[in-house]
């Protein structure tokens, strides 16, 4: 099987006129046809009385390894297939890097009626790591991954080193700004229409600003791939499940009781604020940006660091990896 894939399959995504789906390659629920940058592991356990497999991969040193570990989360949108080069970087600096997919997303389980929350993904990633033998890393959570990194941080502050956090979210309320609660069944209503062009859409405008480049073809391949099969509504209803979790979830009011040392990586550009596009039309310029909320947060954070990338947005390791990677290489040689 080749590497990610093919270009007749990225061609396939584009914004065409015939029905986006109808022109999507399947690559099953869990991924299964689509190929990671290194090995996938298991990591089998239980949860909520069901047997789940959390997918993962574990990146030795490539130079003199340093001692250290990362755990890198991935976000909503996102898997662990998108820390590639990041986790390639790392270590060619002497790092472990270990890159889960978390419970619901990507080649990990999505058990049916699975009560998401952020707890319990963190608690599933501490049991991952404790698995696996990783003692006290450094947690880097970008996006869903940095709420579900600053829940690990509070539940557990003992297993880590540090916390870096990519324009996460959960540092703002959504609910308490104005956005209107979204039950259940309307969240997986949205999720029966998304598509290649919708991902594609929406990424173009709140991650990139506007500015789309090739390469992330195969990011917005591999999304609508899980939904392209015959159990794609295994994935809309793990997807509206993890929505209503970042939706009423938030970590804003805790931020002051994090204590382990925290850096916070921004890309200025982002113009992510989750749901704000359902909020009333006079509301939505209320409802704060990622980097907005990060000013914020940067404060409340006992001497947390805020690193700031002019004109990058959402996804600042996958549009300018040399440059993330620059910070992120700073920030672990400061903690």
């Amino acid at each position: 099987m080749k590497k990610y894939l093919s270009l007749a399959v990225l061609l396939s995504i584009g914004l065409a006129q015939t029905p986006a789906l109808a022109q999507t390659v399947p690559l099953g629920t869990n991924l299964e046809r689509f190929d990671y940058p290194y090995p996938v592991r298991w990591f089998d356990t239980r949860s909520q009385g069901q047997s789940v497999r959390v997918a993962y991969m574990d990146v030795a040193p490539i130079a003199a390894p340093n001692g250290r570990v990362v755990v890198l989360l991935h976000g909503k949108n996102f898997c662990g297939a998108t820390w590639g080069e990041t986790s390639r970087a790392l270590a060619q600096r002497g790092f472990r890097v270990i890159v889960p997919d978390q419970i619901g997303f990507c080649k990990s389980s999505k058990p049916a009626g699975y009560q998401y929350s952020v707890a319990a993904l963190a608690s599933l990633t501490r049991d991952l790591l404790d698995h696996i033998g990783a003692k006290r890393p450094v947690l880097i959570g970008h996006s869903t991954g940095g709420l579900i990194a600053m829940r690990f941080a509070l539940l557990f502050p003992e297993h880590l080193s540090s916390l870096v956090l990519v324009n996460p979210l959960g540092l703002s309320d959504p609910l308490a700004e104005g956005v209107p609660y979204t039950e259940l069944g309307a969240l997986r209503a949205e999720e029966a229409m998304t598509d290649a062009a919708s991902i594609k859409a929406y990424q173009l405008k709140a991650y990139y600003h506007g500015a789309w480049r090739p390469e992330y073809d195969r990011w917005v391949a591999m999304l609508a791939g899980q939904y392209a099969g015959p159990n794609g509504d295994v994935v809309r209803d793990a997807q509206a499940r993890l929505s209503d979790m970042i939706e009423t979830q938030p970590v804003a009011a805790e931020l002051s009781r994090i204590a382990v040392p925290t850096t916070l990586i921004i890309g200025q550009a982002d113009t992510t604020a989750f749901r704000a596009s359902s909020a009333p039309p006079d509301i939505r310029p209320h409802i704060r940006t990622v980097p907005q909320a990060a000013e914020g947060a940067a404060r409340a954070i006992r001497g947390a660091r805020l690193i700031r990338l002019e004109g990058l947005g959402h996804a600042p390791q996958i549009e300018a990896p040399a440059r993330f990677q620059t910070a992120l290489i700073d920030a672990l040689s400061t903690d």
